[in-house]
């Protein structure tokens, strides 16, 4: 009986180990801010470990990767791989904190950088994007650790510099990393219960959405939800990657980021977005013939601008145009510069920047097969008095560009009009 015992109970280790499923767990700097909160961090690890092995990201504590880009700016470095380096440094304190605290516990925990796996990138500095990771050195730190806690926002070249992966780094980190160990899921965990049906602080009657599509999470997260960076969406839907967006605070079952076909009734709106970080950028007396506006956008894209809404009026004598278009805020300046020094390639009469505007979105799957959904937005706004500049519509989003002082209107009124109030 006792031989039989020695047997059969390493035999049931194995089917156990074999039944765990891999979680990516990623926490954001909010969740990771102080001491206190990485102790909570390690009390939600310490409850999942029972049940599954663990990768998990971390992001620098709350407002340091914004003050060592403040270092970098006051003395005006212009060195990619020396401000690399310094951006990426405040997730090297937060995984050797948890992972300390981690051990303490009698969990099993190591710390590694982005090198250390590696995680291989371009030579974009910050904003380089993922070449390649080691999966096999991953699976030979899962067999030895209990936890493994990563350096989101890291990665390393192929010359040996650290690189930065750029605005929701971490969450491409932590998307990237369960694509490649084939993790059973991707739970982002930040400090809002998951993903709302506009913004809370905007919508008071707002509610959590159970469940997205990848198209409308993407959609959302380009037109102004700042819950998921477009990236790891992207990379999400491209790896068939189910996320998770919930709460480090409340522990409260989050939202579900997954293939739209997991969806049982697709809503013909799911939420209302905003953004105010548009200019437009109006240009006018501008030729009016073919190839101008090729010419025109080539040179942005040369400047690597992010061109969104496009607008393009003919005057009545058909022999000149004015364009309208957005960017982000922070390319306004360069895009203007770039524009203005062309001017003998592209000759026009004036160019006008506006940066008091807001792009309101409403998007949902449902969109796809009902009518009235663009009639019913136009008619709030109208309701409203609010002018609409420039419209852009995909199969399931439709935005507009209205005047900024109107922001919090707009989306209260769409919100209601589309029956979205909890």
């Amino acid at each position: 009986l006792f031989f039989n015992i020695i047997i059969i109970i390493p035999e049931l280790n194995k089917y156990f180990f074999k039944s765990m499923s891999l979680i990516v767990m990623k926490f954001g700097g909010t969740s990771v801010a102080n001491i206190e909160k990485i102790n909570n961090v390690a009390k939600i690890i310490q409850k999942e470990i029972k049940k599954n092995k663990l990768i998990v990201i971390l992001s620098a504590m709350a407002g340091v990767t914004n003050q060592m880009q403040n270092y970098i700016e006051e003395i005006n470095s212009k060195n990619d791989i020396e401000n690399d380096l310094i951006l990426t440094s405040g997730e090297n304190v937060t995984i050797g904190i948890l992972s300390s605290v981690l051990n303490s516990k009698k969990i099993k925990s190591i710390p590694l950088l982005g090198w250390q796996v590696p995680i291989i990138t371009d030579n974009n500095h910050q904003k380089a994007k993922i070449l390649n990771i080691d999966k096999d050195r991953i699976n030979k730190f899962l067999k030895d650790y209990d936890v493994i806690v990563l350096a989101g926002f890291q990665g390393i070249n192929l010359q040996g510099n650290i690189t930065s992966l750029g605005r929701g780094g971490s969450d491409t980190t932590a998307v990237a990393i369960a694509a490649a160990t084939n993790a059973d899921r991707c739970d982002i965990y930040t400090d809002v219960d998951g993903v709302f049906t506009s913004d809370p602080s905007i919508v008071d009657k707002a509610r959590k959405i159970n469940k997205l599509a990848y198209e409308e999470m993407l959609e959302m997260s380009s037109t102004g939800a700042k819950v998921l960076h477009t990236r790891s969406v992207e990379l999400a839907m491209k790896n068939n990657l189910v996320l998770q967006v919930l709460s480090s605070i409340t522990k409260k079952p989050g939202t579900l980021i997954l293939d739209e076909k997991n969806l049982i009734e697709k809503e013909i709106v799911s939420g209302v977005s905003y953004s105010k970080n548009e200019t437009k950028i109006t240009i006018s007396g501008i030729e009016d013939k073919p190839g101008i506006s090729a010419k025109l956008f080539g040179l942005l894209a040369d400047g690597n601008i992010n061109v969104d809404m496009i607008v393009q009026n003919i005057s009545q004598d058909g022999i000149y145009a004015n364009i309208t278009f957005t960017v982000p805020n922070n390319e306004a300046n360069f895009a203007s510069e770039i524009l203005e020094s062309n001017s003998s390639v592209i000759s026009f009469k004036s160019l006008k920047t506006d940066e008091n505007v807001s792009k309101i979105s409403v998007i949902g799957m449902g969109m796809m097969s009902q009518s009235g959904v663009a009639q019913k937005m136009f008619k709030t706004l109208a309701d409203n008095s609010i002018n609409i500049l420039a419209i852009s519509t995909s199969e399931i989003k439709i935005s507009v560009l209205i005047e900024g002082k109107y922001t919090d209107i707009a989306v209260k009124k769409l919100h209601s009009a589309y029956n979205l109030n909890g």
